[in-house]
């Protein structure tokens, strides 16, 4: 067996790297086998293989959009908490019109 020394001192690759690493390790526990195991065994095809990926970018797409929403919340909630300060400060935005006036 090949084994594929990491030579980057890249901490995000490093990173990344031990992600996959763990998400092998818990495929091969759910499945019961290594991906290339079932590419040798023929447990599946191409076709499977690329069900499998259209079905996992699909996921991501669900969780691209959940992530949208979820940082329009967060940013809304910021803007509340904001005007809320600003209106505890005393500011009524008053003195905007007053400038203008001017």
């Amino acid at each position: 067996m090949n084994r594929y020394v990491v030579k980057t001192k890249d901490k995000i690759v490093e990173q990344v790297i031990e992600k996959i690493d763990q998400r092998s390790l818990i495929g091969q526990k759910k499945y019961g086998a290594m991906m290339m195991e079932e590419v040798e065994g023929k447990d599946k095809d191409l076709n499977d293989f690329l069900t499998d990926v259209q079905e996992e970018i699909m996921d991501a797409l669900l969780y691209i959009q959940a992530a949208r929403h979820c940082l329009r919340d967060e940013v809304e909630d910021c803007m509340i908490n904001r005007m809320n300060v600003i209106g505890q400060n005393g500011n009524d935005g008053l003195h905007y019109e007053e400038e203008e006036e001017l």
